[in-house]
């Protein structure tokens, strides 16, 4: 553990986003987007199964074999990191996201200040969009962070995994893991509108199910803040009213445009003079026109009218990389917010017995003939440590034989 420590210590003091280890390879890792090999790092496959073991509970573990990988946040050297791990040809890999030590403002991430206005929309749907890996939950974070300064609200999050811990301040924020609290976002969404909440962030819309939900959510009179793969506002509509039958989409189209009121996506382009990677938006706010646009399916439409909104805070990322990030001389460092953080200590992860999971139990069966109908069932030897073995018994047997059996097998 001694050794994975030190290479998260390295990596975030030399502002790397990502680290790769898989066995007998050299550690991998993303700066600015570019991938490099570092030679003189390599993991033994044992080495990677011995840190798994350590990183993953005995339920992760479970999971990891039943589903062949696993998502999940850890906090190493009060620093956050999201891990991915997976099996390959070369047994098991971690790929792993580094988190910023504090949650980010706005400014920080060098983000357009109007990101400022989601936290005083008391009701409606704000998309976050963009590809994999550009920041879209980080810019949730801070969203959420501004929220939690400025407004008396009840914020509940359904992530997957959840990067980020809030402590509430003027919000009350909880915050609820996909398969460690909830068995789906679609079950989540139902839940949470019976939790009283005013602020709904789902970590990501994928199924149409959910879509639906999230958007009835929104209609109902909450705020919905969720994230969507799609790289451009055309393609988030498109998706969100095709996630559905055909019988329906006319009733989401009109969903969505009645709830909408936002829509960001968001990319990473390297920038010179700020020496690193910085976020270039597309805004679109749900004005009266892009209401229309979306009831009417004339998206193709969508460019000219956010091209001609300029005075409405519109931006398509050509011009905002050139009316903003252009004008702009003072950037954050990406290394800046990226330091480990002692808060990370003072936050509470408790899980209650009543709710805790077992892992799945897997049994050694003995051969036994079909035909046979004993008198005591096969005693299971069960696999995993620490764990008492099941077993079934034959309510006419004696309990001392019983007892004699289980002494014989033992």
């Amino acid at each position: 553990m001694k050794r994975f420590e030190s290479i998260i210590n390295t990596a975030i003091k030399e502002s790397m986003s990502d680290i790769h280890i898989t066995g007998e390879h050299p550690v991998v890792s993303r700066k600015q987007g570019d991938i490099q090999f570092h030679s003189s790092l390599k993991w033994t496959h044992q080495e990677i199964d011995d840190l798994t073991r350590k990183l993953l509970s005995p339920l992760q573990l479970d999971k990891l074999r039943q589903n062949k990988s696993i998502d999940l946040s850890v906090s190493i050297s009060n620093a956050r990191l999201r891990l991915n791990v997976f099996t390959t040809v070369r047994g098991i890999s971690i790929a792993i996201r580094i988190l910023p030590g504090r949650i980010p403002t706005i400014e920080e991430l060098n983000l357009h200040p109007s990101l400022h206005d989601i936290a005083k929309i008391k009701s409606g749907l704000v998309l976050i969009c963009g590809g994999t890996g550009v920041g879209k939950t980080t810019t949730i974070a801070a969203i959420i962070n501004d929220i939690n300064k400025t407004r008396q609200a009840h914020v509940v999050t359904l992530e997957d995994p959840i990067e980020y811990r809030f402590q509430s301040k003027k919000s009350f924020i909880e915050q609820r893991e996909l398969g460690a609290h909830i068995p789906s976002f679609e079950h989540g969404l139902i839940d949470v509108l019976r939790e009283d909440a005013d602020v709904i962030v789902v970590g990501e819309l994928r199924e149409g199910a959910t879509m639906h939900l999230a958007l009835n959510a929104a209609e109902s009179g909450h705020l919905v803040i969720a994230t969507l793969h799609a790289a451009t506002p055309e393609e988030a509509v498109y998706r969100m009213c095709n996630a559905v039958p055909v019988d329906a989409q006319n009733e989401v189209r009109n969903q969505l445009a009645s709830t909408l009121a936002m829509i960001t996506v968001q990319q990473l382009v390297y920038l010179e003079k700020a020496g690193q990677r910085v976020p270039v938006l597309t805004i679109v706010h749900g004005t009266q026109p892009i209401k229309n646009l979306i009831r009417d399916n004339k998206l193709h439409l969508f460019s000219n009218v956010i091209e001609t909104s300029k005075t409405e805070g519109m931006f398509l990322a050509e011009r905002y990389l050139e009316d903003y990030v252009g004008t702009l001389s003072d950037f954050t460092h990406y290394g800046k917010i990226f330091n480990p953080s002692l808060e990370l200590s003072q936050n509470s992860f408790y899980q209650s017995p009543l709710t805790s999971d077992v892992p799945q139990m897997k049994y050694a069966v003995k051969n036994q003939a079909k035909t046979e109908a004993p008198e005591i069932a096969n005693v299971p030897e069960y696999i995993e440590d620490n764990v008492i073995s099941v077993l079934q018994i034959n309510d006419n047997i004696p309990l001392h034989e019983i007892v004699d059996k289980l002494n014989k097998n033992s």
